[in-house]
């Protein structure tokens, strides 16, 4: 009985949306400094998170942000820019954010796939977790090497000595998945024993992906999550990096109020709905604003059961958990770019150079496309706490070679803001009055 009731609801569901299909309306005209995003659906689990998936995928910021999905319906309001700080007029651009959030099944294709890069049946996906230390990913990248396979695309976090990775490889020999599993296994055990340092207590763990398997960025969130990364000793912070995090209850609508100031950056509104969510949260209402130097975003929420968080012990997990999530994408580093014609055993050759002049690599994106590498490192020296010199970068560039482009910048946080010079009082009473525009 139980089972046809559920049944029925999910054909009321289906039917209530194709009668009121998702509305996106894009606006260049009522704001003067940024596009104007307003997307209006039938609610659904998860539907904030992949609206702003779709946006942070097509490298757009978020300015400004206003939420509500109280009852069946859900209403959102951006205010976004493109990275360059212009307005967004490219009709490609428009056209396809319109088309996939107003698509009746809400899906959000691959961007891989959108721009002609290898599908996801092309090669075989690998996510590690383990313990993080100076040259792991060199060390990671020889096996690999080692084992015939090429690395096509792969992104590397580290945060709070433990690292994720999620890696896509190929054989080297026939530029396709692997699927022999005598030689899955072997990888594995090869892998594992490079992520299990000498004095860690938790076991390594390499698994393989399905195809066309979860947004990568999103299933580092749930890596690092799941391996307890947001468990720390507290230490003093000392280079302003630090989230504040609060947990509050409002009794009188019955939620719970997260709010969250940080240093405002690149994908932060995707990486804390994303654990929201993942964590089993429901945002109902929300804001979202960034200064010159910092961003204050506040959500009122319940737990998918309806019940908003009722213990001190959840409370304190939420906030350390919502720190974790902000902090991981968050470094003082070197960004190095490197471009080169691709090849098989290019990434083990440079991280092995990156190792042996004493860089420690934070995070990671590798990517290949139209034969050629394209892959972004963070980079700092091994202790993690002082510049890398700039003859090391000299050095460095005479090692990998003239036909290969090493482009170098710091990507340093400002001087952290105190409340007075970022006053925003949005906390309850002004909740309802948020500007958008």
């Amino acid at each position: 009985m139980l089972e046809t009731w559920f049944m029925e609801e999910d054909e009321y569901a289906k039917l209530i949306r194709r009668m009121n299909p998702p509305r996106v309306t894009i606006d260049n005209s009522s704001s003067a400094d940024a596009t104007v995003i307003q997307v209006e659906s039938v609610n659904k689990p998860g539907i904030l998170l992949e609206v702003v998936q779709v946006l942070t995928d097509l490298n757009l910021v978020i300015t400004k942000a206003y939420i509500s999905s109280d009852g069946r319906w859900f209403m959102d309001v951006f205010n976004v820019k493109q990275r360059n700080g212009n307005k967004v007029r490219d009709e490609g651009v428009i056209s396809y954010i319109k088309k996939v959030l107003e698509s009746d099944a809400f899906y959000v294709p691959s961007l891989e796939s959108s721009v002609g890069l290898k599908s996801s049946l092309d090669y075989t996906s690998i996510e590690l977790a383990g313990a993080d230390r100076p040259g792991l990913l060199s060390e990671v990248c020889a096996v690999l090497a080692d084992l015939s396979c090429n690395v096509v695309s792969a992104e590397i976090w580290t945060h709070n000595a433990r690292a994720a990775a999620v890696v896509n490889v190929t054989d080297d020999m026939t530029g396709c998945a692997i699927e022999d599993p005598d030689r899955l296994l072997t990888i594995k055990n090869r892998l594992c024993n490079v992520f299990k340092g000498n004095n860690d207590l938790k076991t390594a763990k390499m698994t393989l992906s399905p195809p066309g398997s979860m947004h990568r960025e999103r299933r580092l969130h749930q890596i690092m999550f799941a391996d307890r990364d947001y468990e720390k000793v507290e230490h003093e912070d000392v280079t302003g990096l630090k989230a504040e995090v609060s947990v509050l209850d409002c009794v009188e609508k019955d939620y719970t109020v997260i709010t969250m100031r940080c240093k405002d950056r690149p994908k932060l509104l995707f990486d804390t709905v994303c654990t929201i969510t993942d964590m089993q949260y429901v945002v109902y209402h929300g804001v979202v604003h960034t200064g010159k130097m910092e961003a204050y975003q506040e959500y009122y929420i319940r737990h998918v059961d309806g019940i908003r968080i009722s213990s001190e012990a959840e409370r304190k997990r939420v906030m350390k958990c919502l720190e974790a999530a902000i902090e991981r994408r968050t470094s003082e580093a070197l960004e190095l770019e490197l471009c080169a014609e691709d090849q098989v055993g290019l990434l083990s050759e440079i991280t092995r150079i990156f190792r042996e002049n004493s860089l420690c690599i934070k995070r990671a994106e590798i990517s290949t496309e139209n034969g050629r590498a394209k892959d972004t490192f963070y980079v700092t020296n091994t202790t993690g706490d002082g510049p890398v010199d700039p003859r090391t970068i000299d050095s460095i560039r005479k090692q990998i070679g003239k036909h290969t482009a090493l482009d170098a910048r710091w990507n340093l946080s400002p001087q952290k803001p105190t409340r007075e010079e970022t006053t925003m009082s949005y906390l309850f009473g002004h909740f309802f009055k948020f500007p958008i525009g």
